[in-house]
């Protein structure tokens, strides 16, 4: 009879063991407009494309890490106790900007208020191209189409999203194509972009003082300073500048640390070497935007770097690619490296 148990057991354990194999598999829901991304069933993240009544744009939405904590503010979706209500446009993990062909795409929202002129830019999803699950991995190929004013084609997206787990980490590769329609597009020079991710609270910096921050309409926004219970966040930059101060510097990484209820947590937006203006600029604020801009280095700049004004010729494509990584614990400076290389060979 122990002998039989003992089997039992060990049977078991090789079931629970094979079934916690990091497995991610990808639904998509397409009557609540969403592709769930799930990691051996517990959530991971979700693609959500509720459309421009709900949000001017596709986002990944809310990021969660592999202790299963939330890095995404949870406002205006789902908001939490204690959560700023300021940006109504900072939703999860997108990718846009604030200046295409005059149009911005950056702070169009359900909530714009009279201070904001425009004209203002949408991002319309236009479709699944595939999904693939596997042990470890998976990937989601989208596409959408960036509308003008009036409704009209200016830019053609294709996005792979490609996510990997294990024990301790979440990552997620976000590669996208744009393809000009039948005008050629420019990105003028502009704070506002480009890859971004709005953290929740905890992850914020602690504010000591309120703040006022501008946007490139002039528009001032005020951030109150608010109570700092458990707000622990600091930016990290690969060139070792720390805080506040990594604004308006360039960097191939930017490491966020802090800490998740219990779980101490990094979360690494990673540059790719082939991006237009490779080492990338950071749009990085206490307050939990945590963006990379590679297209604004004059203004980023303070006019120490010439306008970029980047020129997308019509029918032509420009790829751009980061890894946002989310790792348990405070990854070294010589692990996030690593991750770097791994990732430029991609």
């Amino acid at each position: 009879m122990r002998r039989i148990l003992l089997t039992l057991l060990l049977a078991a354990s090789t079931i629970l063991a094979e079934a916690q194999t990091n497995a991610i598999k990808i639904t998509h829901d397409e009557a609540r407009k969403r592709v769930d991304v799930t990691v051996d069933g517990k959530p991971f993240t979700a693609y959500i494309y509720p459309g421009p009544t709900v949000l001017k744009k596709p986002v990944l939405y809310p990021i969660l890490s592999a202790g299963g904590n939330p890095i995404t503010r949870g406002w205006p979706l789902d908001p939490r106790p204690g959560e700023r209500v300021d940006h109504p446009h900072h939703v999860g993990m997108w990718f846009n900007y604030g200046d295409v062909n005059g149009h911005d795409f950056w702070n169009n929202s359900t909530d714009i208020g009279p201070e904001h002129k425009g004209p203002f830019g949408t991002i319309v999803h236009t479709g699944i191209t595939s999904t693939k699950n596997g042990k470890g991995q998976g990937e989601l190929v989208v596409t959408a189409d960036w509308l003008d004013k009036d409704g009209n084609v200016m830019l053609q997206e294709t996005t792979t999203f490609q996510f990997r787990a294990d024990a301790n980490s979440r990552t997620i590769d976000r590669i996208t194509s744009l393809k000009a329609g039948p005008k050629d597009v420019v990105f003028k020079d502009n704070k506002e972009g480009m890859i971004a991710v709005r953290m929740a609270r905890q992850l914020e910096m602690p504010s000591t003082k309120p703040e006022v921050f501008t946007d490139a309409q002039g528009v001032a926004t005020k951030v109150p300073a608010m109570n700092n219970a458990g707000v622990t966040g600091m930016y990290h930059s690969s060139e070792g500048v720390e805080g506040d101060a990594v604004w308006g510097t360039r960097g191939r990484w930017v490491n966020l640390t802090g800490t998740l209820g219990s779980e101490p947590v990094s979360v690494v937006l990673i540059d790719h070497p082939q991006n237009v203006g490779y080492p990338t600029y950071w749009h990085a604020r206490g307050y939990g935007l945590f963006a990379a801009n590679p297209l604004g280095p004059s203004v980023l700049s303070s006019g120490k770097a010439p306008a970029m004004n980047y020129t997308l010729p019509s029918g032509k494509s420009v790829t751009f690619r980061y890894r946002l990584l989310i790792a348990s614990g405070n990854m070294p400076e010589a692990a996030i490296n690593q991750r770097l290389s791994d990732f430029s060979n991609l």
